[in-house]
C-alpha cells in the first residue's frame, strides 16, 4: 500500500466531504413537494381538517376511477 503524506489525505477527505455534501443537497431537495412544510418553530405544520363535504367528493372521484379501471380490465 502506498504511503500517502498529511496533505494528500486531508486533500482526499476534503473532496469526500464535498461529494457528500452535494449528495445531501440533492436527497433532501427530492422529497421536498411531499413532506409537510415547516414552521418558524422547526416544528412541521399541521394541515386544516377536510369538511365532510370534500371528503366525500374525494371518495366519490376515487370510486369513479376504480370503476373506470374495472371497465378497462374486463
Amino acid at each position: 500500500m502506498a504511503r500517502m503524506n498529511i496533505t494528500e489525505i486531508l486533500s482526499s477527505i476534503d473532496a469526500e466531504i464535498a461529494n457528500l455534501e452535494q449528495v445531501r443537497t440533492v436527497l433532501t431537495g427530492i422529497g421536498n413537494g411531499t413532506r409537510a412544510k415547516k414552521g418558524a418553530n422547526g416544528r412541521r405544520k399541521k394541515r386544516a381538517p377536510l369538511s365532510r363535504a370534500a371528503r366525500e367528493r374525494i371518495a366519490a372521484a376515487q370510486r369513479k376511477r376504480w370503476a373506470k379501471q374495472k371497465r378497462a380490465a374486463k
